[in-house]
């Protein structure tokens, strides 16, 4: 006692000695914390690296391995209840032989027996004996015989229904595995437009313009061109073209004028427009009066 009181205290008296294992578990801990820590890493870099195709083969063929190893053993099982059945059977099969040769020995018994052959009658009732005691025997071994069949029967029926649940299960986990490998091709294709719709979106705002800088470009240049050409048609010199094609026009129309007048040919006047119709003068309204002064006389000679 006193050498594990020195090895347990220092010199100081009550303080632990340094190196003791009661520094250790700390450290453990930390060891374990950090182990801890790089698994989780690990384990979600695995998980974000990791391809969902694959690890969905990886559980459907793990789903189906579970349903092989369960049909191997419900398959035990009924091979377990089916022996136990044959050997049933056998065991019924040699209880009534042995229920016909103990029926036989006592009728032979007895016959010895009326025949006055004591002898022959013992035998043959000595050999009955024997058959009842492997009679009984046999009767016994038949009874543990059943009981086993009833179990084999009841764990035979269980794998049965365990094999056709776990089949079920496992035509469901299938059919949700296309299900899934649909939604995994649907998922890859959205991600592959939206990677090529994101990299056209960079290429476009960053080597060529993008449709609003094209739009402005457009709009700026034809803005440009409809002011240059209000501008021309307002300058000095459209004015005085205008008026050069409307003298031209003019001498046009005197020369066609000419060229008809020439060939006697009427020129076409515009119509008129028609002036409003004046009101008829009344009929009680007295005509103009001619006018009452003679008219000169003629020159006479004298007057030369």
């Amino acid at each position: 006692m006193e050498g594990a009181d020195r090895r347990g205290v220092g010199a100081g008296g009550g303080e632990p000695v340094s190196g003791a294992p009661s520094s250790l578990p700390p450290m453990m801990k930390f060891f374990r914390r950090v182990w801890n820590y790089l698994t989780a890493g690990a384990n979600q870099k695995f998980e974000e690296k990791a391809d969902p195709k694959i690890q969905l083969e990886q559980a459907i063929a793990e789903a189906q391995e579970q349903h092989q190893q369960l049909k191997e053993h419900a398959a035990n099982v009924i091979a377990q209840q089916k022996q136990t059945e044959m050997n049933l059977e056998r065991a019924m099969d040699q209880l009534e032989r042995l229920n016909a040769n103990a029926r036989q020995a006592v009728k032979m018994a007895d016959q010895a027996k009326q025949a006055g052959d004591p002898a022959k009658a013992a035998e043959y009732t000595k050999a009955a004996e024997t058959i009842a005691t492997q009679l009984i025997a046999t009767e016994a071994q038949v009874e543990e015989m059943k009981a086993l069949h009833y179990s084999a029967t009841q764990a035979s029926d269980q794998a049965k229904a365990a094999v056709a649940t776990n089949g079920q299960l496992l035509q469901q986990k299938l059919a949700e595995k296309q299900q899934l490998l649909g939604q995994l091709e649907q998922a890859r294709m959205q991600e592959q437009m939206n990677a090529a719709m994101a990299s056209l979106s960079e290429t476009v705002g960053r080597e060529v313009p993008t449709l609003d800088e094209v739009r402005a470009k457009i709009e700026q240049r034809y803005a440009k061109a409809k002011g240059m050409s209000e501008l021309t048609e307002t300058s000095v010199e459209s004015r005085m073209i205008e008026i050069e094609n409307a003298a031209a026009n003019v001498e046009a129309q005197d020369r066609l004028s000419s060229i008809r007048a020439e060939l006697g040919i009427a020129e076409d006047t515009p119509a008129v427009a028609t002036a409003p119709a004046t009101p008829a003068t009344p009929a009680t309204e007295p005509a103009t009066a001619p006018a009452t002064e003679p008219p000169a006389a003629p020159a006479t000679g004298s007057g030369f």
